[in-house]
């Protein structure tokens, strides 16, 4: 899985190898050596190859929504904005909630667009209990 990193040079797409066999935690701690490898210039050519799916977030630049693009040959872009407190219908009343708008972008050619929806629902669940993901 890519993770798109700012650098002071412009847009760099570290690869993170075997996701499926660490934890949120370990994949924490790699992001942040990473993302300071990335913005140091320091990359090689190999920790920037071999993937599939991309992770981007620019809601720390204030951006409220985007139509991540999709790098070839990799099949799809997730594409995460800011979050924000916004009302809520909780069927009774508006209720605070913190909302983060998602975006995802596939390649049509490798990816139902029905799966494309499942997944997205999969990922907002998620998202929408935090716990899931550390359990």
């Amino acid at each position: 899985i890519g993770v798109a990193v700012d650098t002071p040079n412009g847009l760099v797409v570290p690869v993170f190898k075997d996701v499926n066999k660490k934890s949120v935690t370990e994949l924490s701690r790699e992001l942040t050596t990473i993302s300071k490898k990335a913005r140091d210039g320091k990359l090689t050519a190999g920790e920037m190859q071999g993937g599939c799916f991309t992770i981007s977030s620019i809601g720390g630049l204030g951006t409220t929504h985007f139509a991540p693009i999709v790098n070839a040959p990799e099949v799809a872009i997730l594409g995460v904005s800011k979050s924000a407190m916004e009302p809520v219908w909780n069927g009774k009343e508006f209720v605070p909630r913190l909302m983060m708008p998602i975006s995802l972008s596939f390649d049509h050619r490798v990816i139902d667009g029905a799966d494309g929806a499942r997944f997205i629902t999969i990922i907002n669940n998620m998202l929408s209990d935090i716990r899931r993901l550390v359990m």
